[in-house]
Parts: structure tokens; sequence; C-alpha cells
């Protein structure tokens, strides 16, 4: 018999992160019957990087799936769960000599340049290993304008080569030493609850990849669309439903890109949050209930160094919590942690069940951006233990510990 919420939370204590990996098997054999036959998949390890759901997105897979790594840690991780350096591709717009030098030196091949002086970068390196990488172009456009999700171009950054400068710059980034330029890398918008915009972001990257190959001689053996793939945080919910998109994206690249179906060019998306988000679930235990003017307070063991580091860049939305027995909410109150800080709030004047000390709650759908993208070292406390389930059964029970070591002088 599968272990309890309650069993688990009296064998590892809490707070307590649980991964159910049959979940995130489904999410990625659900997202690759939505794209057209033929694409690959990149999971960005950012979402989560613990290996046992990195290793389940590989294993079982009728397609590809690939890791999109963008740190050596997250690296090491990927290599950890199974996958093939070869298919890592390398991100991120900060990569060091260490770390490109280490990536190629285990056999990382193909890297996203956000910019001109990054392709110099990588070929730098690449140079010096006697080897010639890959490279795909991250280029910053206009956007189609969605209505929902979070935008990802049309506007200054340090992601991605600025469209208008392409024509100039193109001749030049097609000669780095190092490097082949084998395609273009977008990334319009994260976390589209919308089909119609989605598939409209789509359609303007497919034209407009085609008509940089077509008007500046791009060369486009690898596109990577990007991804957009919506699914809720820390409320209940589920991953938002793409019905048409398989048959409209066919449409778009047989009409922009007619030799797709050959695999001229090999296309791709990434995923990070819908693949991962509703496997996870965070459960906590109420240490105390604050009764005030404000309302309750009611305080958990679990906070934001556990859940919330996306607070910092204000992408934290109120968390839900929910009760094995099923208790309905009654009334509003303020969910906190237990740090010494105002700031450690996970849901202000949010819906609550009767809630008394020892209480076990469960925050839903946090298997994206949820340890590792918190305030794990903050005050010291001890990082919630992670548990991974397979079939109902334990597969693993871990815990990340912050350790400090030496560095000696010129060691990076």
């Amino acid at each position: 018999m599968s272990p309890t919420t309650a069993e688990l939370a009296e064998r590892y204590g809490t707070p307590l992160y649980v991964y159910d990996l049959d979940r995130v098997t489904e999410a990625r054999d659900d997202l690759l019957a939505t794209l057209p036959e033929g694409f690959d998949l990149y999971y960005a390890l950012k979402a989560n990087p613990h290996p046992e759901v990195v290793r389940a997105v590989r294993e079982g897979a009728e397609q590809v799936c690939r890791p999109e790594v963008s740190s050596l840690g997250e690296l090491d991780a990927a290599l950890a769960a199974g996958h093939p350096a070869g298919n890592c591709l390398y991100t991120g717009p900060g990569k060091t000599d260490t770390e490109i030098d280490r990536a190629i030196g285990l056999g990382v091949r193909e890297f996203s340049a956000e910019s001109p002086s990054d392709l110099r970068h990588i070929g730098h390196v690449a140079s010096r290993h006697g080897v010639v990488v890959g490279c795909i172009l991250r280029l910053n456009i206009a956007s189609a304008g969605a209505a929902t999700g979070i935008r990802m171009m049309g506007r200054p950054s340090q992601f991605g080569i600025d469209g208008d400068t392409l024509a100039e710059t193109l001749p030049q980034l097609l000669s780095v030493p190092g490097t082949s330029v084998i395609g273009a890398h977008f990334f319009t918008m994260s976390n589209a609850g919308d089909e119609e915009s989605l598939l409209g972001e789509y359609e303007h990257v497919i034209e407009t990849a085609a008509g940089l190959g077509s008007d500046l001689g791009l060369p486009l053996g690898l596109l990577d669309i990007g991804g957009g793939f919506a699914a809720p945080y820390a409320v209940p919910g589920s991953r938002t439903p793409y019905p048409k998109l398989r048959a409209g994206l066919t449409a778009l690249l047989d009409l922009h890109l007619p030799r797709w179906r050959a695999g001229q060019p090999r296309l791709a998306c990434e995923s990070g949050r819908y693949l991962a988000a509703e496997c996870g679930s965070l459960v906590s235990r109420v240490v105390n209930v604050k009764e005030g003017s404000g309302g309750p307070f009611v305080v958990l063991d679990a906070g934001i160094n556990v859940l919330g580091g996306l607070s910092g860049i204000g992408r934290l939305l109120p968390a839900a919590v929910e009760l094995e027995s099923g208790r309905p909410p009654a009334g509003r109150g303020t969910l906190v942690g237990p740090l010494c800080t105002p700031g450690d709030s996970l849901g202000r004047n949010v819906q609550l069940p009767d809630l008394a000390p020892g209480d076990l709650v469960t925050i839903p759908n946090v298997g994206a951006y949820g340890l590792t993208a918190s305030l794990v070292h903050f005050l010291s406390r001890p990082a919630p233990a992670e548990v991974t389930l397979r079939g109902g059964e334990v597969v693993s029970a871990t815990r990340l510990e912050p350790r400090r070591t030496a560095v000696e002088a010129g060691q990076r």
C-alpha cells in the first residue's frame, strides 16, 4: 500500500517535498503528443534539477528529451541522471571560461549564444580544446504581442541578439573560430494560459526564422522555438491543455519551412514548468496560529526559504494549502513561515481551513520552481527532505546539505 502524506511526514519530517515521478512521465508524454511528430524536447533544469526528476524526463521516452542546462551544477545533475553530455544544450548569458571549459571537456557540443561576445567567448574556449562546437543564436525580436504569459522578447535585456542588428553582424558571427552556427533559438514567453496566444507566438517565430534563413542566410540546422507551456504554481489546478497546437504548428511549418518533415531543420521546444510542476507537493506542519485584528496568522514550518525564491523577482503567487481530510476553507487569513523577517509570507488574505498547531497541510503543484528556486540558506535552517515516488513506492529520500569548503588561491 502506498504511504499516505501523514506517513511520509512522520517518516521523513516536515517540511517535506514529495515528487511523483509518474506525473513527470505523464506530462512529458502529453507534451510530446501535443507537438508535431519529430520534435525534440528540452527539459529546462532550472525548474527542478533533482536527479530523479531529470531521470524521469529521459526514461522511456519515444522521442528525444534533452537537458537544457545553464550551470555546471545543472550539467552534473543531467549527467548523474544518465543523459549523455552530447545531448545537453548549454544556455545562459553569463557563461564563464571555467564552465565552458569544463562543459566542453565533459562532451557538451551544443551551446546557445546570447550575444556576439558570448559566441566569441565560447569559440575561444572551444579552440583551446581543438574542437568546433555547434551554436544556436538566441534572437531577441519583437514578439507577436500575446495577451497572456510572461513576456521574454521584444525589449532590451541580457538575453538574445537584437534582431535589428543581425543583418549587419551575421557575416562575422558565421566565421567565429571554434564555433559553427547551426541554427536559431527563440523564447518569446513563459506560462501561456491561452492556446491562441501561444500559437500566435510560434507563428511569428517560425515565419521570422524562415525569413532570416532565406533573406540573410542564417543557418537553420536546428530551430528551437522556445516554450511557454503553462501549469499552476502552488495552487490547485492542472496543466493547460493545447488540443489545437499539433495541427496548428504542422500547418505553419508546412507553409514556412516545407522541408521540416525531412529534418531540415531539426525542430525543438523547451519546457520546465509544464513537465515538473504537477509532480511536486510541499508538506508542512502548522506550528502556531496567532489570532489578531488582521485575522489569523497561520505559521508553518515552511517559509520562503523552502518555497518562495521567485518572490525576489515578483513572481510568487499566493499559495493555497490543502488538508488530507478535505476540510473546506473556513475564512481568510495570512499564511506565513517561521523566519525572522516580515517578508516571510506565503499568502496574505487567502482562503484557509480551520487550522491548529500540529495540523499537516499540503501546497500543491510545486514540482517546478520549488526548493532550488528558494532562499534555502537564509537563516541557516535545514533544507527539507525530498522524497520521490514511482508507482506509489518511495524511490529516494535525500536532503540538500550546504557545506563550507576551503578555496585555494587561484581556484575557481
